[in-house]
Order: C-alpha cells, then sequence, then structure tokens
C-alpha cells in the first residue's frame, strides 16, 4: 500500500474537461486522480475527497461526503465524461466555495482545525475572472494548487496558486506525464506529520509544525496546564454570557434562564415577567390581580374573599 499517512484534508479535485483536453488525455487525467487517492489516507475521519469537473459549465462530480473508501472514489472517477468548450476555472473555484466547501456537502467544522486544499488541473487560459475569486478562496482558508499541461497559461496559474508559488504551480508538457505529479503531492501531503503519525497523546486537536505536535482544544474548550487535555470552559464567568438574569453553563456554552416568576423571550437571552394571572397561573375563582411575579385574588362587588384567600362567598 503506497498511502502514507498523510494529515486529514478536505480535498477538491477541478479538472479541466474542456474541448482543447482530447479524450485519451482526459482518460490520463483520471488515472492520475486514482493514483492520487492511492497516495492518500481516505475515509471519514481521515482525508475527505471530492472531485468537480468544468468546462464553460461546472459539474460536481461527487462531493466530499459521498464516498470514504478508495474503491468507491475510483469506480466513480472512472465513470466522469468531459464537459465542452470553454474554460470556466473563475467559476469553477467560485462553485466549490458556494457548494462544496460546506458542512451540507461534508466540508468538516473549522473547529476541527482540516485543512482545505483545492488541485485545479487545465491546459488552458481560463475566460472568466480568477484573481478575485482566488483571492477571495485564499482568504475563506482554502489553500489552491494550480497544475498546467501543455498550452496552459502560467500566469493565470501563478494568480491562482497560493503563496510560495514555487511550492503551489506545478507544470507539465504532456497529460502523458501528469502522473509523474503523484510523488510530489505525495511528499507535499505526506510531510512528516508527528500529529498524523498517531504518536501524540493530545486529548483533542493536535497541531503539527512538521517537527512537533502542539496540543489544542475545540472552541468552548481550553487547554489545562499538561498541555494534553482540556476543560470546558465555563461560559457563565464573568463577561462571557449574554443573559439577563440566568446563566446555566453546559459543557462548554451555556444557555441562558430566568428568575421564578420570568419567563425567557424569544432571543433566548432576556427575560420578561410572566402575567401571574394568565389562564390556568392562579386559582382565583373570580378576580385575579397581577402584582410584580406574583398575584392576589379578589371578587366581584358583593362578594367578600374568602380566608383562604382564593374563593369568594
Amino acid at each position: 500500500d503506497t498511502a502514507c499517512k498523510n494529515r486529514p484534508l478536505d480535498l477538491v479535485f477541478i479538472i479541466d474537461s474542456s474541448r482543447s483536453v482530447r479524450p485519451e488525455e482526459f482518460e490520463k487525467v483520471k488515472i492520475f486522480l486514482s493514483e492520487m487517492i492511492d497516495t492518500l489516507d481516505v475515509g471519514e475521519k481521515t482525508t475527505r475527497v471530492a472531485v468537480m469537473n468544468y468546462a464553460s459549465t461546472v459539474k460536481v462530480e461527487f462531493p466530499l461526503r459521498t464516498y470514504f473508501d478508495k474503491a468507491s472514489m475510483k469506480e466513480a472517477i472512472s465513470h466522469i465524461e468531459p464537459l465542452s468548450a470553454g474554460t470556466m476555472t473563475g467559476l469553477a473555484i467560485q462553485t466549490a466555495m458556494d457548494e462544496v466547501f460546506t458542512e451540507e456537502m461534508g466540508t468538516r467544522p473549522a473547529t476541527f482545525n482540516i485543512p482545505k486544499v483545492v488541485i485545479v488541473v487545465t491546459d488552458g487560459r481560463p475566460q472568466d475572472q480568477v484573481q478575485e475569486v482566488s483571492a477571495s478562496a485564499r482568504t475563506a482558508g482554502i489553500e489552491i494548487y494550480a497544475v498546467g499541461v501543455d498550452r496552459a497559461d502560467m500566469q493565470s496559474l501563478r494568480i491562482m496558486a497560493s503563496e510560495p508559488l514555487d511550492e503551489h504551480v506545478f507544470y507539465v508538457e504532456t497529460y502523458g506525464v501528469i502522473e509523474k505529479l503523484t510523488s510530489k503531492f505525495r511528499e507535499t501531503f505526506c510531510a512528516a506529520n508527528v500529529c498524523a503519525l498517531g504518536t501524540h497523546d493530545c486529548e483533542r486537536v493536535c497541531v503539527s509544525d512538521g517537527r512537533s505536535c502542539l496540543c489544542d482544544c475545540y472552541e468552548g474548550y481550553t487547554l489545562n496546564p499538561d498541555k494534553r487535555t482540556c476543560s470546558a470552559v465555563d461560559m457563565c464567568a464573568l463577561g462571557r454570557h449574554e443573559c439577563d438574569q440566568v446563566c446555566v453553563s453546559n459543557n462548554g456554552s451555556y444557555v441562558c434562564d430566568c428568575y421564578e416568576g420570568y419567563t425567557l423571550n424569544p432571543d433566548k437571552k432576556t427575560c420578561s415577567a410572566m402575567d401571574m394571572c394568565a389562564p390556568g397561573r392562579h386559582d382565583c375563582t373570580q378576580v385575579c390581580l397581577s402584582n410584580d411575579r406574583s398575584y392576589s385574588c379578589d371578587c366581584y362587588e358583593g362578594y367578600t374573599l374568602n380566608p383562604d384567600k382564593k374563593t369568594c362567598s
């Protein structure tokens, strides 16, 4: 098995299938994708993979949530068909942001610290604007690798890719040798990562700097003095919550509550005095008088309140 214990990634391949890519060349791209998958440690809790196909339109072949094993991914890749004319690379990157890098489609929440990575493979010059959309993607925390083949426009690749460019922009002369890049990406994604090797003893999150690992915690938790384990932050501590009356700490988060006689408003933060004379809240037989969180009973004219302070005679 050539798979490495790479760090978990949410990895999206965006492949150009415009008319300039001949059918036999497109088959080479599919082989490259399959070989890349062979080098990765794929799975629901490890690396998730999505594939997008674009020309003048964009098609999400499968999102990150669909397949968690290599065989199913490779089978799906084998059935991908080229689209048509056009090279709308900017649209493809925008679609990745809007429709693929979402939790509904299988991207893991930001608190998991899973890197979001895109590999764009193209042999042409984009027919739309890539500068702004690529900058937005990078600002959103997406790392972009740009692979150019044959007639690819190197300037566009450099505009798309993340820094440092010499680690994120690749060029191959023909689709026939694109498989050479598999080992290059393997080195990139399989860098000695202490966290991925499973030798760390972090309770929650391991963050690697390549040589060593540091432990971290999910949102709502704080690292204990032992630098390994996590404890829920008391979100009800002074200044941490927005509750009007009562704050109830709840495992790294909190909920608001109210004093007796008050009810929580729809904003889930503030409280309003209950109407103690509302039906079902009091036991007066005739008249109920609301009185700041409590009530008293009274009687109609001609009746007097009995000693039980509820009924009238």
